[in-house]
């Protein structure tokens, strides 16, 4: 039985989830820039609350962005620490994809426009469908102005709009048949989306963990 950690740090919320034996069971906590205090204490307590080991783990996903840049690392910081002490791969996961599937996990909804508020007047957008129960990507992830966001090429029906991004309201070109604006990435759903990840044998080494921003004028570390 698969036995797996997800975790995520990349907006507001700071949140952990377990599957072991089939059962998830997760800690959810909204706490601005909070997060490097509380995230090795919530992932403690959610495995001894199971009763589960942190060897027993046998992958560690992770909200790999798009997010807050600040959030986003301290989230590849702990899950590389981990996955390097236990020797475990790990699973990235978009946080935008996170958005979508959480959509579907509550409302049932199909066709997810997940939008995040990435500051300095833009949003990052990503437009999702479900498929056997696994939300996945059309198109491309995208940073952009609110005008200049779109559907896929092609996509018609109803979209449910999630996500902080939602907040900019009219500014947005594209229309929701109802919108949930502070929806917010939980671990959970890193969880779901990394168990269908892990199933197809996607799971990656810790050193290739990387954050995704989206945006190119991000400060990046200097090649050693």
């Amino acid at each position: 039985m698969t036995t797996l950690l997800a975790l995520d740090t990349a907006t507001e919320a700071c949140s952990v989830a377990l599957l072991h034996d089939g059962k998830v069971t997760s800690h959810y906590e909204v706490i601005p820039r909070m997060h490097a205090q509380k995230l090795l204490p919530m992932i403690k307590q959610l495995l001894a609350d199971s009763g589960v080991a942190l060897t027993a783990l046998d992958a560690i996903a992770f909200g790999r962005g798009p997010g807050a840049f600040t959030g986003v690392r301290i989230a590849i910081g702990v899950v590389q620490g981990l996955a390097f002490a236990l020797e475990r791969p790990v699973l990235p996961v978009s946080n935008l994809a996170a958005l979508a599937q959480g959509a579907l996990r509550e409302h049932g909804v199909q066709q997810v426009a997940a939008a995040i508020d990435a500051r300095m007047d833009e949003v990052y957008w990503g437009c999702y469908q479900a498929v056997a129960g696994e939300m996945r990507l059309l198109g491309n992830e995208a940073v952009l102005p609110p005008e200049r966001v779109a559907l896929p090429e092609g996509c018609s029906g109803d979209w449910y709009g999630a996500g902080t991004g939602w907040g900019y309201g009219e500014r947005l070109a594209v229309k929701a048949c109802a919108t949930n604006v502070g929806a917010l990435p939980h671990a959970q759903d890193v969880l779901s989306l990394a168990s269908f990840a892990w199933a197809r044998g996607e799971a990656i080494a810790a050193e290739q963990a990387q954050p995704v921003y989206l945006r190119d004028n991000v400060a990046t570390p200097k090649a050693r």
